[in-house]
């Protein structure tokens, strides 16, 4: 148990509305104790050691992963469960066709009467966080509610948490609430036997209330389902707040692009899961006197600064990141961040307490621990061998300790932004990269992102294009239709010279025969260059029916991709572009009905028409 006489305790917070909120909770929740998370070094190392105590979590090799410890979840708790996830806007309308919706009463209703004692036999922990630096004027503060003492290292990785942010707050300033629990009360002298907490699936719910600025989140102990300031605030919540401010809270990295002369310029990049988000962010870049540096890999807000420019901050202070296909050719500077001082959860163990996980790039060093906890060893003749660590296992490692991040990654001005990038993983049609005429043809295709079905997802048809706009399709706390036009919006209320370029890039094509045109990784530096010199506007271009292109010679091409691949990839399929646009005219646009901006459809218009042309 933490020694709370050594810490801060709730009394000693000055404000009013936040004590009479932990209170309220308290007795609805009825907890043993109450212990707010301070921030400090020595309240995260007695967590830990209350985790190793009673056989949550063990404790790393020393010399191996310094400061570091494995969590096995419960098998049924192992991702963001999205059908658990409701948008509990006051009208399902408001939510918009893209979410689940729940009447936000009913919800309230329901899950006060799971929160009912559900903390009994546990410590409820308070923690204040802020998303963004410090007193950013980019950033917001919350308040999180747990009886996870996992929730509470992890946020303090995650997030800037403790007493400083009770400073900001004073006695009266704004906080998000944020309410969770892992739904499983402990009877008198009962514990949880080492075993992982969590309620069964029925009653796992991730709620996000819109109107009232509120997150409750139940049954769940995993990721984004119990990490608040994460997904449920830095984006659902976060999104519905940038609407009615004026800014965007958007699913993107944040990279320092640095070219030869010293120059500098800064890029987003959306991109669905499974599509390099995170190694394009730490990228080791392949072309001479080139350079690119980390801000954030996965959550950017912006917002208009004096000069009315866009400018950046990542809202998290580190890494929850995939770990499996994590390697030192793919991402060696998140094997670095994450080689000490780290949480790694479902990952597997060595017999010298190391970790290990698949496309790690090295064989498993003898007999493992699997993320089950059995034993389990490598058999490279198996393919059908079940995985040693869980496919969403993860590692949360603390940004100051990623080799490539960039010194302004804290700046609380944030970072201008050049150019914003979306991306999708298709094997056809989409070329390497086009960049957008404008602002508006930017919006349009980032409401179009989408990446290929493979033949090994179940009840879909392979080759089917799965939408997902602005990557954010399961982050977007109201109307999606609404999204789309708050993007118009923001673009309005800048200068159209300052506002960043917007470039749709893909990693992924093939040929017919399925081998990869593009090499991707450290390569894919050769097309941040392209970018680069578009915002410096010395790119070689041609404009095309879908944007404007690079010429075939304008990108630097690796020793492994041919003329004709570098022309493959640079091409515009007319074909397969006509029926990209029955596509979204068809099965996509629809679904946004009365909400999907009159500018969109015009720019779908625009594209057939374009298209079209080029075909006759």
């Amino acid at each position: 148990m933490v020694n709370k006489e050594k810490f801060m305790t709730i009394n000693d917070v000055k404000h009013v509305k936040l004590v009479q909120w932990v209170n309220e909770i308290a007795a609805l929740t009825t907890p043993d104790a109450i212990v707010l998370a301070d921030g400090s070094a020595a309240q995260y190392d007695e967590l830990v050691n209350e985790c190793v105590e009673k056989g949550l979590c063990v404790r790393l090799n020393e010399e191996k992963k310094p400061h570091s410890v494995l969590f096995n979840s419960d098998p049924s708790d192992v991702a963001r469960v999205e059908k658990r996830t409701f948008i509990a806007a006051k009208t399902k309308d408001e939510a918009g066709p893209t979410n689940n919706w729940i009447d936000p009463v009913e919800l309230k209703k329901t899950l006060t009467g799971l929160y009912s004692g559900c903390m009994k036999g546990r410590t409820m922990y308070v923690i204040p966080f802020s998303m963004g630096p410090l007193g950013s004027p980019i950033s917001k503060l919350g308040v999180e509610i747990t009886d996870s003492p996992y929730v509470v290292i992890n946020m303090m990785i995650m997030t800037r948490v403790g007493v400083k942010v009770l400073d900001l707050l004073g006695t009266d300033g704004y906080f998000v609430p944020c309410l969770h629990s892992v739904g499983k009360p402990l009877a008198a002298g009962e514990t949880d036997g080492g075993k992982w907490p969590c309620a069964p699936m029925e009653n796992k719910y991730i709620a996000q209330f819109p109107e009232t600025r509120e997150i409750w989140s139940f049954g769940s102990g995993y990721g984004g389902n119990a990490l608040l300031g994460k997904k449920c605030l830095a984006l659902r919540i976060a999104s519905v707040l940038a609407r009615d401010e004026g800014w965007l809270a958007e699913h993107m990295l944040i990279l320092k692009v640095t070219n030869p002369e010293g120059k500098s310029r800064f890029v987003t990049a959306a991109f669905p899961s499974a599509c390099g988000k995170t190694n394009l962010a730490m990228l080791i870049p392949t072309i001479e006197g080139w350079k690119v540096e980390t801000v954030g890999d996965d959550i950017a807000w912006m917002k208009y600064g004096a000069d009315g420019r866009l400018y950046a901050i990542n809202p998290e202070a580190g890494f929850f990141g995939v770990a499996p296909g994590t390697s030192a050719k793919s991402n060696k500077n998140a094997l670095i961040a994450a080689s000490k001082n780290t949480i790694f959860t479902n990952v597997a163990l060595t017999a010298d307490k190391d970790v290990w996980w698949e496309g790690i790039g090295y064989d498993a060093p003898g007999p493992l621990t699997d993320w089950h906890g059995n034993e389990w060893i490598q058999d490279k003749s198996n393919k059908e061998q079940a995985p040693a660590a869980h496919p969403n296992s993860r590692f949360t490692a603390p940004a100051n300790q990623c080799p490539c991040i960039a010194p302004e990654w804290e700046d609380p001005q944030g970072v201008p932004v050049s150019a914003i990038l979306f991306g999708g993983r298709r094997p056809s049609t989409i070329p390497l990269v086009h960049m957008a005429r404008n602002w508006n043809h930017g919006v349009f295709l980032g409401s179009i992102v989408g990446s290929e079905v493979t033949a090994a997802t179940l009840d879909v048809k392979a080759g089917t294009i799965r939408r997902d706009p602005f990557a954010m399709l399961p982050f977007c706390g109201y109307n999606m239709g609404d999204y789309f036009k708050h993007w118009i919006e923001v673009g309005k209320a800048g200068d159209a010279d300052k506002l960043p370029k917007i470039f749709y890039v893909n990693w992924f094509r093939k040929t017919a025969e399925g081998k990869w045109l593009w090499p991707g990784y450290g390569d894919n530096s050769r097309v941040l260059k392209w970018i680069f010199e578009c915002c410096e506007g010395t790119a070689k271009t041609v404009d095309t029916p879908i944007g404007i292109m690079p010429t075939v010679d304008a990108i630097d091409r690796p020793a492994d991709v041919s003329e004709e691949d570098m022309k493959e990839l640079l091409k515009v399929d007319v074909d397969g572009w006509l029926k990209e646009v029955e596509d979204i005219r068809t099965n996509h646009y629809p679904k946004f009905g009365a909400h999907l901006p009159a500018e969109l459809a015009e720019m779908l218009d625009t594209l057939e028409a374009n298209l079209k042309a080029a075909k006759n």
